[in-house]
């Protein structure tokens, strides 16, 4: 890493096609900046692909895993339903940390489980941990199955990291809240893509349908949820405005 020389008055100025902003580098302002900016190289050199969990790809932001292990382990849930396994290392992830916890499932839903993936996740050592349901995270049939897994537990931990178009995002936050009690958590991953869809490898696909949209939809009609900004407190994060608690009962 290359030194460089700072004070309590350095700032730093980003200039795009002209415009020009200027913050204070110790300040909120140069911690929220310089994190933005951060997403965006990180998204352009998908550094995200770089973080593993016992050798397989988790495919999300090194801060953004260590934020779903404090999670885990506070919520201590009977359950994570992660809708969206990618190549699995979210699923032996969460597995693993039901192990250490001593109890529990997870529910790995994917519309298509790869032969490979399905061999990954057979030889984990935690395998006796998990469910793979396969089929559309928003199917009728496939949310009755994951809903006859978790029935009758008291603490189900809900993970939604599969087809971040807001309108799939928008379905499968209506279809799975109902399993998250008071108290519990609602996670939207990859609302990140709203902050990247100007890089250069294009993602200007997100630019106006990113599951930001869907999240604040969501809230406006599902007042008994909030945005717990706890789990974003380290600036560099693929989820902002994702993690949404379900309000306990008023004293």
């Amino acid at each position: 890493m290359k030194a460089i020389e700072t004070n309590p008055d350095t700032r730093v100025i980003v200039v795009t096609a002209g415009t020009q902003v200027a913050f204070d580098l110790y300040s909120d302002d140069g911690m929220e900046y310089l994190s933005a900016l951060w997403l965006k190289i990180s998204a352009q050199r998908r550094l995200m692909y770089e973080v593993s969990w016992m050798g397989v790809p988790f495919i999300q932001l090194a801060e953004d895993l260590a934020m779903m292990h404090e999670l885990v382990w506070k919520l201590q849930p009977d359950a994570i339903i992660e809708c969206g396994i990618g190549q699995g290392g979210g699923l032996i992830f969460y597995s693993s940390m039901m192990e250490l916890l001593g109890k529990g499932i997870v529910v790995g839903v994917d519309i298509e489980i790869k032969d490979q993936n399905r061999q990954r996740l057979d030889a984990c050592p935690f395998r006796r941990r998990m469910e793979l349901v396969e089929g559309s995270s928003v199917a009728t049939d496939v949310v009755e199955r994951v809903g006859k897994l978790v029935e009758g537990m008291n603490s189900v931990m809900v993970i939604l990291d599969s087809d971040h178009t807001a309108a799939h995002v928008a379905r499968e936050l209506e279809l799975y809240h109902r399993f998250v009690k008071p108290g519990g958590y609602l996670v939207v991953m990859d609302g990140g893509a709203a902050h990247v869809w100007d890089i250069p490898r294009d993602q200007s696909k997100y630019k106006d349908n990113h599951p930001l949209l869907a999240v604040d939809d969501f809230l406006k009609s599902h007042l008994e949820f909030e945005i717990d900004p706890h789990y974003n407190r380290l600036g560099i994060t693929s989820s902002p405005s994702g993690f949404l608690r379900r309000k306990p009962p008023a004293s």
